[in-house]
Parts: structure tokens; sequence; C-alpha cells
């Protein structure tokens, strides 16, 4: 009788035990891409050119990496070196400088090379975002030495922080041999200049002046941003060089909204011909205007997963059902984009048609993943008999 008691007793618990999540398991990788014919972008058939878009990865580039002269855009390096050692925030203007006899004597001394300068007298006050502006807008190479030497001490104590910068930043092709670019001796690549130019956007004070189409500075007065592209695709910097040496050159960045997400894209076009500044900045505008025509016609909503069996889930007694994401998993992207896909799982112990027991997310997406069809209840020999 006893017996009996306790059998009937172990039984009853076996009965009443909790059943055990179902598992899922699925065929999605943990990186997939996008699927289609990948886009032939229009790339320069001269000179060297990167794209990339932030958060979505790099697009692709053209004509190598070997460094060349690339002209103003080394100021670049200029205004992010100025703007880590003495940030500015909001609408500071930052400390004061004040022009020298030696600052008005280097301004006089590069007036006969045709160099792009903006003009300064003895006693005049420049406050840090009046040179900047100065140097990024009308792209004045004495202001670049003027904020060196207030900067470092001296034009070539700078020279080394520009250089020691772009070693932290990862540009193992970039040699800087004054502030400006002026010289044919300051060489960079492509790549290593979009590189810079994703870590200078981080500062939002960089990235309200390089996108003002003019300014107000004192003696100057106004001054006009040589980029020609603001406004155009989207384009809100970077900026402009060009000389005998390094051709047209142009670091964009360029705002870009797809499927509700704004994006950015960064890149850059060198070294483009051209007999004198004006060919040449007309040149490699043309290069960069079709280049971001084709990123807008490449870069759209794509479907990674379509809306099909991805897999099962399986109750821990045997039953299945299929599983499929309730609707297509759509990412922003370009075909051949590798994209980082994550499977979640939530399953409970028995599924019901149409349950959600899991899901899958892919750039920000998430996209339930259900059950196509109820399982089966457990029979009452596997709960007498189970053994986990």
């Amino acid at each position: 009788m006893v017996l009996v008691v306790l059998l009937g007793g172990g039984a009853t618990a076996q009965l009443t035990r909790a059943l055990p999540n179902a598992t899922l398991a699925t065929t999605v990788a943990a990186a997939m891409r996008i699927p289609g014919e990948e886009a032939d972008l229009p790339w320069p058939d001269e000179g060297s050119a990167e794209l990339l878009v932030e958060g979505l990865g790099r697009i692709g580039g053209s004509g190598g990496n070997n460094p060349a002269p690339i002209g103003s855009v080394a100021k670049v390096m200029t205004a992010y070196v100025i703007l880590r050692d003495h940030p500015l925030s909001g609408a500071q203007e930052g400390p004061s400088l004040t022009v020298t006899a030696a600052d008005v004597a280097d301004y006089r001394a590069r007036i006969a090379s045709n160099q792009s300068l903006v003009p300064v007298k003895a006693g005049e006050k420049l406050t840090e975002r009046d040179a900047i502006e100065a140097l990024m807008l009308p792209s004045a190479n004495n202001i670049a030495h003027q904020l060196a030497v207030w900067d470092a001490g001296s034009e070539a104590a700078f020279v080394g922080k520009m250089n020691a910068a772009a070693a932290g930043l990862g540009m193992t092709k970039t040699k800087y041999t004054d502030p400006s670019g002026y010289q044919p001796t300051t060489v960079s690549t492509a790549p290593d200049q979009v590189k810079l130019a994703r870590a200078a956007l981080k500062s939002a004070v960089f990235a309200e002046i390089v996108a003002m189409p003019s300014a107000t500075i004192p003696v100057a007065g106004k001054i006009q941003n040589y980029n020609d592209l603001l406004g155009v695709e989207g384009v809100f910097g970077i900026k402009t060089g060009s000389t005998d040496e390094a051709g047209g050159c142009l670091l964009f960045s360029a705002h870009l909204t797809v499927g509700g997400r704004k994006l950015t894209v960064v890149g850059a076009v060198f070294n483009q011909p051209g007999l004198h500044t004006p060919e040449q900045l007309a040149n490699v505008n043309r290069e960069v205007r079709a280049l971001l025509q084709s990123v807008r016609d490449t870069v759209k909503l794509y479907t990674l997963l379509p809306a099909e069996p991805v897999g099962y889930v399986e109750t821990g007694w045997g039953a299945t059902s299929p599983v499929r994401p309730a609707a297509p998993l759509q990412v922003v992207g370009w075909p051949g984009l590798k994209v980082p896909v994550e499977v979640t799982s939530a399953p409970g112990p028995s599924v019901t048609a149409g349950q959600t027991v899991g899901a899958v997310e892919a750039s920000g997406v998430r996209v339930d993943l259900r059950a196509d069809a109820p399982t089966s209840d457990p029979s009452v020999w596997w709960r007498l008999t189970r053994t986990d």
C-alpha cells in the first residue's frame, strides 16, 4: 500500500512538473551579404578616390594607395590638432591670437607665390574660431602658419604634432612637412584622409565651420568658402586643395537619407588634372558629384532576409514547427555589403501558430521570428518517463 502511494505520488509529481522551454534552431548566419549585383561606381580615371558610409562601411575606392601631394587638404589636420589642443564647443570663440610683425612679414612673403591668404595687420586680434574659419574657408596659408606657432611655438614643432596625430589615427601613408599643404612634400592618400575626416567631424565646431558658405573676420572682412559643392548632393564639407603637384583635391562629407535613416557619406577624390586651380577644382567637383549621384542610386533599402522559413522551433518532447520572419528583414546598404546579424530566442514550452519565438536583427532593424504552426502537447508517457 505504501509503495502504491509512493508510486502515485511520483507519477503526480512527474505529471505536474514544469515543462522545459522549446529551442530555436535557424540557418541564419552571423553575417550576411546583401544580395544583388555589386554597383560599378564611376571612379575617376586619374588620381585616387575613397568612399564610405558611417555606420555601414566602406563602399570602395580607386587609384591605388600611393602617397601623393594633397595641397590644402592638409589644413584638415591643422584644424584637427588645434581643436584637439584647444577645444571649442557651442558658440565659443576661444582665446585670442594677436597678429605680430612676424605674422605680417610671413603674409607679405607669401604674396609673390600666389598662395591662398587673408590679409592681416600687426596688433589685430583673431579668436581661435576666426582663425579656423580663415584656415578652412578661404584656405589661408598664412593663418595655418600663425596657428602652428601659436599652438606649438614653432612651425616645425607643430608639424611634429601633426605627424604624431596621423600615426595615432592609423594614417600609415601620410607625412606632413608643413601646416598648410603648400609644400609638395606633404603627402597622403585618399583612405588616410578619410580616416582623418571621420575623426575631425566628431567635433561639432569643426563640422559647423566647414559647412559655412562664408564668414566675417577682423581686417579681412567677409571670407568665402572655396568649396563650391556645399549644399550640392547633400555636401556639408570638408576641404578643397589644389597645387600644381597635387592637382585638384576634395575631402568631402555629405548627408544621405534612406528609409528614414540619416547617413553620412565621407569620401575623398584627389589629384585631378587641370592647368590651374579653377580647372583643377572644377574637375574634382565633377568627379565627386558623379560619385555622390551614384551613391544615392546604390545605397537603398534591400531585403536581407525574406519572410520565408529560416529554421524551426522544437519542444522538449520533440514536436516541431517551422519558423520565419514576421516580415522581410530590410536593411540600408548596397549589394555585396556584409551585415552582422543577431538571432535571439524566446520560445516558451509549447508553441501556437503565429507565436513569436525570437527575433532577428541587423543594422538596427529588428523583426520577430514566428512559428508557422502549433506544436502538439506532450504525451502522458513522455511526462512520466522524462528524466531532465
